[in-house]
């Protein structure tokens, strides 16, 4: 079973009718009234939300902001444990552009359309991502970054959003991802001389006892 729909299942029967209506409400900008009218659970809402190419695996922004106004801080804590999961699994070469992109996340601001024109994302591109996203700076930030690694494929690289910061002039930011560059090789160092093997813990967070609904078949 794919993990991520897992996930949404989860999500889904965790929702009471008054959250999936304010979920409903929330949609109304991305969702199509005729659509909204024949969702009557989470995951019809979700299954349309992936339909559109709003929501998959990759790009939980969404998922993340309505949890986050329905105040639910237990749903979201299973986002996190997906999300940890997702990366641990992931190649070394991925994890590093996901470490990177949360450090610019949480620092670059409004200087990210500067820096998505340096990465050669066009001003079509920024210009739909401020309408997909006008009221979520973070997710304006991390879109125009997918957008970025979408374009440049298996040559996206850590070292090219480095060097595009300090040509922003945002050096600061460069400094933060090269120090988390230099930990996490510190850290799999360190791993590999005790003999490795730590790497299932990360990816298994979201299967804990005390969670019976993510393993419930669907």
């Amino acid at each position: 079973m794919d993990p991520f729909l897992v996930l949404l299942h989860s999500v889904s029967t965790g929702l009471s009718s008054d959250e999936l209506t304010e979920l409903k409400f929330l949609c109304q900008g991305r969702v199509g009234k005729r659509k909204l009218e024949r969702v009557h659970s989470g995951l019809d809402l979700f299954n349309v939300l992936l339909e559109q190419n709003e929501l998959d695996a990759e790009r939980t922004g969404l998922l993340r902001e309505l949890l986050a106004s329905l105040r639910r801080q237990d749903l979201l804590r299973l986002l996190d444990d997906f999300e940890a999961g997702a990366a641990g699994g992931a190649p070394p070469e991925e994890r590093d552009l996901r470490a990177a992109f949360d450090i610019i996340c949480d620092n670059v601001g409004k200087d990210w359309r500067r820096l998505a024109r340096y990465l050669k994302v066009t001003d079509a591109k920024i210009d739909a991502i401020e309408e997909k996203y006008p009221r979520n700076l973070t997710e304006q930030v991390r879109e125009s970054l997918r957008v970025w690694k979408s374009s440049r494929r298996e040559d996206a690289a850590v070292s090219h959003l480095v060097r595009a910061l300090r040509a922003c002039q945002l050096n600061l930011v460069a400094d933060l991802i090269e120090e988390e560059q230099q930990a996490r090789g510190l850290e799999n160092e360190s791993k590999s001389s005790r003999g490795g093997g730590g790497g299932t813990t990360m990816s298994l967070r979201s299967w804990d006892s005390d969670r019976p609904a993510l393993g419930t078949p669907w």
